[in-house]
């Protein structure tokens, strides 16, 4: 196992340097942030990237992520060439020695807070999300801090898109996933990329689009679209716990003993009663993930590839980016390093 973190490059207000302090940690896991979906990545700009990384006494494992064209997910005639680009993006990744992509498939918005400072009891700030909240939301015109979508698309093109996506059902978005599995397996497998598909956050429909990466099962059957060994998935225990937060161990050990697991994000949440929840600090105590019981899955089935703290709160007075801190995410590190550490020598 390799203990990785978070980086946003160079706007990121936590710097290589500092990740390069926090015990354990040995892995930087990033992206080309400024490349349009649907572009392929060009090689130089992936080393440049890399050389960056290894300078501050790091290394560079894992890219999260390569955005999937909404096209793709549409099914719409235009998939053809972003698949193309899509591919020649894992060539590039290839070439520069990166072993595992994370990606999702998650139409128009990527993951959702409805709070993204909720205060808690001992007076840090989390990110938080209650479906109640959305139920009156028009995201074509009301205004609603959300992560990660509010600058991609123009009001105008945001309309379209969510017209578009009326006539996407659950079934025709798996058939979708499928077909650019089948798109970018050999690419990957040519490259020696491990694929590692991140599952739906939060893990249910949203504002009328549908999710279908939402549990242990899709994983399991996401895996079962190609049976290539690189067509595997990232365990996200926060993204599943909403779920079926007890459930999260059995599916780590069922597809981490098929070998499916590329890449896992650790992270706790609590829940609030039906699809809403916030989240905590990383220890077991604090949440509803046992993480001790998902770690112990994890390496009972072999897994060596990359976890990372996930999510953390604001904490001692921080400001930052959100659920992107710097402390609340190196204590997580920490506590993950130990419960690993633990398990490896019982």
């Amino acid at each position: 196992m390799r203990m990785a973190f978070r980086w946003f490059g160079a706007l990121d207000p936590v710097p290589l340097a500092y990740i390069a302090q926090i015990p354990g940690v040995q892995s930087v896991v990033t992206a080309l942030y400024d490349i349009a979906p649907g572009e392929a990545w060009p090689l130089e700009r992936l080393l440049e990237l890399k050389a960056n990384v290894e300078a501050a006494g790091l290394s560079l494992d894992v890219i999260e992520s390569i955005p999937v064209h909404e096209d793709i997910k549409l099914g719409r005639p235009p998939r053809e060439r972003w698949a193309e680009n899509y591919c020649a993006s894992i060539s590039a990744m290839g070439a520069a020695g990166i072993a595992v992509l994370c990606y999702n498939f998650m139409p128009v918005f990527d993951w959702v807070r409805t709070d993204l400072a909720r205060r808690l009891a001992d007076g840090s700030t989390a990110l938080a999300y209650d479906d109640a909240a959305l139920m009156n939301f028009d995201p074509s015109h009301d205004s609603l801090e959300l992560p990660g979508w509010a600058t991609t698309y123009a009001a105008d093109d945001l309309h379209k898109l969510l017209r578009a996506y009326r006539d996407v059902d659950e079934q025709r978005l798996w058939d979708n996933l499928g077909w650019f599995i089948d798109q970018i397996v050999p690419a990957a497998e040519s490259a020696n990329v491990k694929l590692a598909v991140h599952p739906d956050d939060p893990p249910w429909p949203l504002l009328g689009l549908p999710r279908i990466l939402t549990c242990g099962a899709a994983l399991r059957r996401l895996t079962e679209l190609n049976d290539s060994p690189v067509n595997g998935v990232t365990f996200c225990t926060g993204s599943l716990a909403p779920a079926g937060a007890r459930e999260l161990p059995r599916h780590a050990h069922e597809l981490g003993a098929r070998g499916r697991i590329h890449f896992a994000h650790c992270r706790n949440v609590k829940l609030e009663g039906e699809r809403a929840f916030h989240e905590v600090a990383h220890p077991s105590k604090c949440g509803d993930v046992d993480m001790l019981a998902v770690l112990r899955a994890l390496q009972e089935t072999g897994f060596d590839g990359c976890i990372r703290p996930d999510h953390g709160r604001m904490i001692w007075g921080e400001t930052g980016r959100p659920g992107y801190g710097l402390y609340d995410r190196a204590l997580g590190a920490a506590y993950l390093s130990g419960l690993w550490e633990a398990i490896t020598r019982m």
